[in-house]
């Protein structure tokens, strides 16, 4: 009889752990990736090698570094946008802004310019626009490792206006103003409104197709610099603050500088940004348009150089009316636009 009881017992026991062990399964994944998996696969979709195991070692702890950061931000409540892994998830904070931003602020005076043309604008504001739904906006194009931001935001402007005014905007080139705007330090940073004011005195500016993107420095090519495929007149500087940039959006893509030297900006991947960068201007970008996300936050939308696996498909919408007059990454600081 004892030794029913007991072996009644043990099959009891072997139940019971066996249908924990079950639940246990059920709900977690049957493996767990580590990071140096993750790592691997992120490796495969992102197209990276490394010269060495021990390049490869340092990258893979950056990764992880990152990735926690990512998840535990992700977690955590009252998130209006979100982060993700993307091809700069390897990269600290520091290397990122040193080889993916390109703002220098000029040393010189400031270049003559025009008065604000839209500065009397305030009832004819629409609430919303986006110019890439209104067709004044190319595809998104990527500036690798060069500090060329400022000849995207410059050249994607441009095209804008062209656009708009034309009714297709042409695809232009960034590689003749990092090769021939002298006021300007090619792929070790630049001052937009310097390179509307050589697009200016060079009465235009070619295509792409003439004067390819390489992402290196080069010598001037004055043959290819000549084949103009837009020309602007002038551009203006629009006064800091919201409500300004509001009127400009409103009429054309803008130019803008902003602080993204942050770890949010590096991993951002979709959602109204609001977090702060800090004071500092490092990066150049174009607002192609403003509107409310279904949750009701206002917001800016940008078009960012870093290709389409950044953000929204190389998109960033910023809250706006939020925080300073600036606004969030004092996007309203420093902002200009071509004229046609």
């Amino acid at each position: 009889m004892a030794f029913t009881l007991k072996s009644d017992l043990i099959i009891s026991l072997v139940l019971i752990l066996g249908a924990w062990a079950w639940h246990a399964m059920s709900v977690r994944p049957l493996h767990d990736p580590t990071i140096a998996e993750q790592h691997e696969q992120w490796m495969a979709n992102y197209g990276r090698t490394y010269n060495d195991l021990q390049e490869k070692a340092k990258r893979q702890a950056i990764f992880a570094k990152n990735l926690q950061f990512i998840q535990d931000f992700n977690k955590s409540g009252n998130r209006t946008f979100q982060l993700g892994l993307n091809q700069f998830s390897d990269l600290t904070n520091e290397e990122f802004v040193r080889s993916h931003t390109g703002y220098l602020a000029p040393k010189q005076s400031k270049p003559k310019i025009t008065s604000f043309s839209h500065q009397n604008l305030t009832g004819d504001v629409p609430e919303n626009i986006d110019w890439v739904e209104k067709g004044a906006v190319n595809a998104i194009k990527d500036q690798g490792k060069c500090g060329s931001c400022w000849a995207f935001s410059v050249v994607a402007a441009v095209e804008g206006i062209v656009g708009i005014t034309n009714g297709t905007p042409p695809v232009l080139s960034e590689q003749q103003l990092i090769d021939c705007d002298t006021t300007n330090y090619g792929c070790r940073g630049g001052y937009p409104d310097n390179a509307f004011k050589y697009i200016v005195q060079n009465q235009g500016i070619a295509s792409e197709d003439s004067y390819p993107y390489e992402g290196v420095d080069g010598t001037c090519d004055a043959t290819k610099a000549a084949e103009h495929a837009a020309q602007i007149k002038g551009f203006t500087d629009v006064p800091s603050g919201e409500d300004e940039l509001m009127k400009a959006v409103a009429q054309q893509p803008v130019s803008v500088i902003i602080s993204s030297g942050c770890q949010e900006f590096q991993s951002y991947s979709g959602g109204v940004f609001n977090s702060e960068c800090g004071q500092q201007l490092d990066h150049a970008v174009v607002v192609v348009g403003y509107g409310t996300s279904e949750e009701g936050t206002d917001f800016w939308k940008i078009r960012n150089s870093w290709g389409e696996q950044w953000g929204e498909r190389g998109y960033m919408r910023i809250q706006r009316g939020r925080g300073s007059s600036e606004g969030i990454c004092r996007v309203a600081s420093k902002a200009s636009y071509p004229t046609a």
